[in-house]
């Protein structure tokens, strides 16, 4: 038998292993075939989209391929280690090490070419799927058709087949440093006994409540500040959290009789602490990991939902149009011609803003009252009601920016020495000339001529499908693109951040997916690393009494220990970083934030039941033991 066959053979043999590193690394391919499939599609060649979403998708790419790098080689790592007594056998019966090396660098590509291939069919199988995805994430006015995606195979295929090639040709150092002895015993060496500090445990709660409090204390633009240091904080408390930590709360835990000797925790958390102690840097990983992906994807969701409120709640009407200085009649009949060729009934109202100058040098926006009532009683919004010398202070209390309640203080003019005294407050998204304006008499707005500036604003209330409205904002934007004034077509807005925000999503959404299951396939291949000693430790107590359902049982909670360590912390790290960014724009995220982490707690609950079968089964195999 040759050695290319041999190494062959040793793939098939050895498939439950690779399985789990197989299947991440053709999910990997197929995440990055759909990038380029995206990026290379002919209908978007020609868009307003093309140069964002080419420049999106080359870095969302690179982020995937430099991550697939580390993570190709993190796990053929623990599959060689898995292997070791396999490797010292052939080197007993006359394999060199030159030919052992060659051997996991021919299987290294085997794999590769396989997941490779199998990646890009089911990026190429799902592509209808996807391209309709893309459409509804980037509002894109039609679907995108599906075509042949040579350049993208081309460009998939040869980048993975070099990261495959770089992988198999780094790995094979790992085999050179290794004794016969320390082949043949692998796994099997006796360790040392896991040592934790309790300075650096309570140092780990220290600087992650530490950090928790810095953040979750701190408001508006201080968060942005604030992130950098918090976070690296975070994170070094988050190392010596698996390292130092969770060693020392299991010795502490096994001290306890109440805890340790109570039914089967005595099997439980016999080795344990091994386990935490030789996980500790995958937990670290899959725990930032994943923070990064709850952070990110619920950041993103968060976003959107706040600009959408925001452009929806601080503009009641479907159209606005603002003029400086002077009124724009040519522009206003551009907007009235394209409102009765799209068969728009419409209402229209003028507001005139004057700034005027204060005593004290400030200036503020004056309007009339009867201009503003009917502005406002058209948003269903509450009337100014003054008389004389009185005014009414108008203010948005934004929920993205909230200014809140402005004080009742008079003002003096500068021109005429006239005092407005203030007697109301009223909060309207309907006119947003500033921070706050002043609504007065009619008599009195007329007697205002030494102004700083004047402004128009014309509103335009009609009703329509949202379609139809997004269209005719289109159209304007198209024919007053020259024009000095400003246009504010909430459909159309909405439609092109929704593009934006889209193209954002679909990036990112991809990006934390790929994050997430590289997170839970961490966990994976440390899980089956560890089969063989568990199928040796559990046959020898079964032997001496430990029933089916017990195995089971102790099973099921250390795997759930291991399993949702890290994930658990990584939600409480995502959830703070989430609190903290609705804390900065003042925004209340709690919707998006938990439909983002509920949907990846349920995505691991189902992950951690299907390895969970697995794993029991095959350390029952090892006796025959059924399933329970």
């Amino acid at each position: 038998m040759s050695l290319r066959r041999f190494a062959f053979n040793n793939v098939i043999r050895n498939r439950r292993i690779y399985a789990g590193y197989f299947l991440s690394s053709a999910f990997s391919v197929m995440v990055f075939f759909v990038y380029s499939m995206f990026a290379f599609h002919p209908g978007l060649k020609d868009g307003t989209i093309h140069f964002s979403v080419t420049a999106a998708m080359q870095f969302a790419e690179s982020v995937i391929y430099v991550f697939s790098f580390f993570f190709v080689l993190y796990s053929m790592g623990s599959f060689l280690k898995t292997r070791k007594k396999e490797f010292g056998i052939l080197i007993m019966h006359g394999m060199t090490s030159m030919q052992l090396r060659r051997l996991v660098f021919m299987e290294n590509i085997v794999i590769g070419f396989g997941a490779t291939v199998v990646g890009i069919a089911a990026g190429i199988g799902f592509a209808q799927i996807i391209l309709m995805l893309s459409q509804k994430l980037l509002s894109l006015d039609k679907a995108l058709p599906f075509y042949f995606p040579a350049k993208a195979i081309l460009l998939t295929g040869g980048a993975f087949m070099v990261l495959f090639l770089l992988i198999s040709l780094f790995t094979v150092t790992v085999l050179r440093n290794n004794s016969l002895i320390d082949l043949l015993k692998g796994s099997n060496k006796p360790k040392p006994e896991p040592k934790a500090s309790a300075l650096l445990s309570w140092l780990a709660l220290l600087l992650i409540a530490g950090g928790y409090t810095a953040a979750l204390l701190a408001k508006g633009m201080i968060v942005f500040y604030a992130m950098v240091p918090v976070t690296i904080v975070v994170i070094i408390g988050t190392y010596f959290l698996f390292t130092q930590l969770s060693v020392y709360a299991v010795h502490k835990s096994r001290k306890s009789r109440s805890i340790f000797w109570r039914k089967t925790n005595i099997v439980l958390f016999s080795d344990l602490a091994y386990r935490m102690k030789d996980n500790a840097r995958t937990f670290f990983m899959v725990a930032i990991l994943s923070t990064v992906a709850f952070s990110a994807i619920g950041s993103l969701f968060g976003f959107k939902s706040m600009y959408t409120d925001v452009i929806q709640d601080g503009n009641p009407f479907p159209v606005k149009y603002t003029a400086y200085d002077e009124p724009s009649d040519q522009d206003i009949g551009v907007i009235e011609q394209a409102l009765r060729e799209a068969g728009l009934s419409h209402q229209q109202y003028e507001l005139i803003i004057k700034n005027v100058e204060t005593k004290d040098g400030k200036q503020i926006p004056v309007v009339s009252q009867s201009a503003f009532n009917a502005l406002v009683t058209a948003a269903k919004g509450n009337k100014a009601d003054v008389q004389g010398d009185e005014t009414a202070i108008v203010y948005y209390d934004s929920n993205m920016m909230g200014k809140g309640q402005p004080e009742l203080t008079p003002v003096t003019l500068k021109e005429s020495a006239l005092t407005l005294k203030p007697v109301q407050t009223i909060d309207t998204p309907a006119v947003q000339a500033g921070p706050a304006y002043y609504v007065v008499t009619d008599e009195r707005f007329n007697q205002l001529k030494q102004t700083e500036s004047v402004t128009y604003q014309y509103a335009f209330d009609m009703s329509g499908s949202h379609a139809a409205l997004k269209k005719l904002g289109q159209e304007l934007d198209s024919k007053l693109s020259h024009s000095e004034g400003w246009l504010m077509s909430v459909d159309y807005e909405l439609y092109k951040q929704d593009q934006i925000f889209g193209l954002v999503l679909f990036i990112g959404f991809f990006i934390g997916i790929v994050f997430f299951v590289g997170a839970g396939s961490f966990l994976y291949f440390r899980l089956y690393t560890d089969l063989g000693e568990d199928k040796r430790k559990f046959q020898a107590i079964h032997k001496i009494g430990l029933t089916d359902r017990e195995l089971s049982a102790i099973l099921t909670k250390q795997l759930m220990i291991l399993f949702f360590a890290p994930i658990v912390v990584a939600v409480i790290h995502g959830a703070v970083a989430l609190t903290a960014m609705q804390n900065m724009f003042e925004y209340n995220m709690m919707k998006p934030s938990l439909t983002v982490l509920g949907s990846f707690i349920i995505i691991q609950a189902v992950y951690f039941l299907f390895i969970r079968t697995k794993y029991i089964s095959n350390v029952k195999a090892a006796w025959g033991l059924h399933l329970t």
